[in-house]
């Protein structure tokens, strides 16, 4: 069983020695199109109809999500273990309420990534932000969250589709580290600066960054803590659900 998985990863492996079409249509989507639905909801809606950009937003991912079935219809247990992991990751949210940059939000959408391909892996983020702030808030912040969570998401499962993260502890650990720092806490600390103020200066870039280092570095360190212990376990048990019933690839 455990020389067939490996056969089967090897395989898969080597059919993905360049990115589809599909995936090149995803990232149309998440680097042009939701930025610049995010833009004109912030420059002709006065930042003030987040629930309609949110919405955008969702109905964008839906599109190369389902494009990853090409020929076929998406079976009900694949859009069940999608569901799932955007379910886990808005309870890990909301159970470590008390510890604000304390979550194992980001370690569980990195895993979904990886796991199940860069458009699931977007999906599960912007999906877990949105509906997750339904308990903490819905605010102008969604879109960026869901933009950001999201984007690590895709991330993870570009790098792991071209061979540069492998399914280890120290790779996973390593990436969640950096990019929670560096993608979330990037685009973040950008949001609060667009949010509040009309005018963007050098000053107000440092002074929000230098800011945010503590959030930033406790939010990287429990991604790096939660991934060491989960990621082994969760993409054991998702790696045999995907090949035993010949799901998302």
């Amino acid at each position: 069983m455990q020389e067939e998985f490996f056969l089967d990863e090897k395989e898969e492996f080597n059919k993905r020695k360049r990115l589809s079409k599909r995936t090149f249509i995803s990232i149309f989507i998440i680097l042009v199109l939701i930025p610049l639905t995010m833009w004109f909801g912030i420059t002709y809606l006065n930042d003030r109809k987040y629930y309609y950009v949110s919405l955008l937003m969702i109905t964008y991912i839906i599109v190369p999500f389902f494009l990853i079935f090409e020929n076929r219809e998406p079976k009900a247990r694949e859009i069940i273990v999608i569901s799932v992991l955007a379910s886990i990751a808005v309870l890990g949210r909301t159970i470590f309420f008390m510890l604000p940059a304390f979550k194992p939000m980001i370690a569980i959408i990195i895993i979904a990534g990886i796991t199940f391909g860069a458009e699931s892996g977007f999906v599960v983020g912007a999906i877990s932000a949105f509906a997750s702030n339904f308990i903490f808030g819905q605010g102008p912040w969604t879109p960026w969250q869901m933009f950001s969570l999201g984007l690590i998401g895709f991330t993870a499962g570009i790098l792991h589709n071209k061979g540069l993260i492998k399914k280890n502890k120290l790779d996973l650990c390593i990436f969640g580290c950096i990019v929670t720092y560096i993608l979330y806490g990037g685009i973040m600390n950008f949001a609060s600066i667009v949010m509040y103020s009309n005018k963007i200066t050098k000053a107000m870039l440092i002074t929000t960054y230098l800011s945010g280092i503590p959030y930033d570095t406790v939010n990287a360190l429990s991604t790096t803590f939660f991934m060491y212990f989960l990621s082994t376990p969760m993409i054991e048990k998702l790696d045999r659900i995907r090949l035993k019933y010949g799901m998302i690839r």
